[in-house]
């Protein structure tokens, strides 16, 4: 089993900055995929960012060049955004995705609120 925590959500100013951060722990499957999904109120579910292994990156168009995916070796994944909306309000769900066997791990979600 993988255990997914986030941290990092709150109250965030539009055009501010905010930091997620999501530590997997238990039988993490070796060949990983991490991410960031969002659902706001009354919205599906959706792609943020993902991040493999490798270090390849997979961006929403609605964030590239405003937020930035990144991981450690030690499987923490982290989103770091910037000149957020208010429309990105939402709850982020932290993703683990095993490439093998295409099983996904979810983390509780972490609020995010942008408003002035």
């Amino acid at each position: 089993q993988v255990q997914l925590v986030e941290t990092g959500g709150g109250l965030v100013q539009p055009g501010g900055s905010l930091r997620l951060s999501c530590a997997a722990s238990g039988t993490i499957p070796r060949i990983n995929a991490m991410g960031w999904y969002r659902q706001g109120p009354g919205k599906q579910r959706e792609l943020v960012a993902t991040i493999s292994n490798g270090g390849r990156t997979n961006y929403a168009d609605s964030v590239k060049g405003r937020f930035t995916i990144s991981r450690d070796l030690k499987s923490t994944v982290y989103l770091q955004m910037n000149n957020v909306k208010p429309e990105e309000t939402a709850v982020y769900y932290c993703n683990l995705r095993a490439i093998v066997t295409s099983i996904d791990y979810w983390g509780q979600g972490t609020q995010v609120t942008v408003s002035s």
